[in-house]
C-alpha cells in the first residue's frame, strides 16, 4: 500500500477509531502518561491528561504502582454507552483505602495547551487538546482573565475516560469507565482524565451486562493486568506517537469524518489519529 492510499485509509477510518501508520508532525506520549490496560480481549492503551485533571491523574498513577487494578472486573457494560471498573468488589460500590477526590469537571487552559478547534457549538469552542475532545472559551478571552488562561472542559465522546462516582460531586475513588459511545448528560458533571489512543474494539467486545439490571454483568470481563509503560523495560515498552493537532495527517481525518458525517458531524466523530510500536 503506498503512502496515499494509506493516509486516505487512516482518515475513512477515523469514525471508527482505527490506527494510522507514519505521516508527518507526530507527537510522542510520554511513557508516564501511557496506561497500558491488558485483557483476554486484547490491549487498551490510553493517553492520561495531567492538564485535565492532576488530582486524578495523581490517583490513577499511584493505584496502578500499587497493583490495585489488576484483576479487577468490568462490573458494569452498557453497548454504546460505556464499560466500568476499578472496584475491587466487583459490584460498584468498592473503591480503595485512600480518600475520595475532589471533582475536576473543568481546568484553565494556556495558549500553551496546543488546542485545535473542531467545531463551534453555542457560546463555546470544541476541538482536541492533546487526545481529549473538549468544550473551551476562545483564546482571544484569555487577554481579560487574571492568569491568561480560559475555562475548558472534557467531552464524553467514544474512548474517553471518566471517573466514576456516587451522588456526591466529590465522591470519586478508583472506579472508572471507558466510553464506547457519545453521551453529552456526563459532560460537566463527571471528570475525564483521558482518552482511549489504541484499543477501543477491544473495549466494544467485552461482555455486555443486562439492560434490566443497569449494565451488570453476570461474568465479567477483567483487567488482568494494568500499568504505566513507564514502569514497563524499554524492550516491553509500547510507544504512541499521535498526529498533533492542526497538522496534516490530522486535518486530513478530521475533513474525512466531516465528509462522511455531513450535517451530523461534531467533535466526538474525531477519534485520535496514531502509530503505535514495540510492546
Amino acid at each position: 500500500m503506498n503512502f496515499k492510499t494509506l493516509l486516505a485509509a487512516a482518515a475513512v477510518s477515523m469514525i471508527a477509531g482505527g490506527a494510522v501508520a507514519q505521516t508527518a508532525e507526530w507527537r510522542t506520549v510520554s511513557p508516564e502518561n501511557l496506561w497500558v490496560i491488558d485483557t483476554a480481549k486484547g490491549r487498551v492503551l490510553v493517553e492520561l491528561e495531567p492538564r485535565a485533571a492532576p488530582s486524578h491523574i495523581e490517583r490513577i498513577r499511584t493505584l496502578t504502582q500499587q497493583g490495585f487494578y489488576d484483576g479487577l472486573k468490568f462490573h458494569r457494560v452498557i453497548p454504546n454507552f460505556m464499560a466500568q471498573t476499578g472496584d475491587p468488589k466487583g459490584t460498584g460500590e468498592g473503591g480503595s483505602e485512600l480518600p475520595d477526590l475532589k471533582g475536576e469537571f473543568s481546568f484553565r487552559r494556556g495558549r500553551d495547551s496546543g488546542f485545535v478547534a473542531v467545531e463551534n457549538s453555542g457560546p463555546g469552542v470544541r476541538g482536541i487538546m492533546g487526545s481529549l475532545p473538549i468544550t473551551t472559551q476562545p483564546d482571544a478571552q484569555m487577554f481579560v482573565t487574571a492568569d491568561f488562561k480560559v475555562g475548558a472542559s472534557g467531552l464524553f465522546c467514544p474512548g474517553v475516560a471518566g471517573m466514576a462516582r456516587a451522588g456526591s460531586p466529590d465522591s470519586a475513588n478508583s472506579q472508572f469507565f471507558l466510553m464506547t459511545g457519545q453521551n453529552d448528560n456526563l459532560n460537566g458533571g463527571y471528570t475525564t482524565f483521558g482518552r482511549v489512543v489504541q484499543g477501543l474494539d477491544v473495549v466494544k467486545a467485552l461482555k455486555a451486562g443486562d439492560d434490566a439490571e443497569d449494565g451488570k454483568v453476570a461474568d465479567p470481563d477483567v483487567m488482568t493486568k494494568v500499568q504505566l509503560a513507564s514502569a514497563l523495560p524499554e524492550g516491553q515498552r509500547p510507544t504512541v506517537r499521535a498526529a498533533t493537532p492542526g497538522s496534516p495527517a490530522f486535518n486530513a481525518a478530521v475533513e474525512a469524518a466531516r465528509t462522511a458525517r455531513g450535517a451530523q458531524f461534531g467533535i466526538c466523530d474525531v477519534q485520535p489519529v496514531v502509530e503505535v510500536t514495540g510492546g
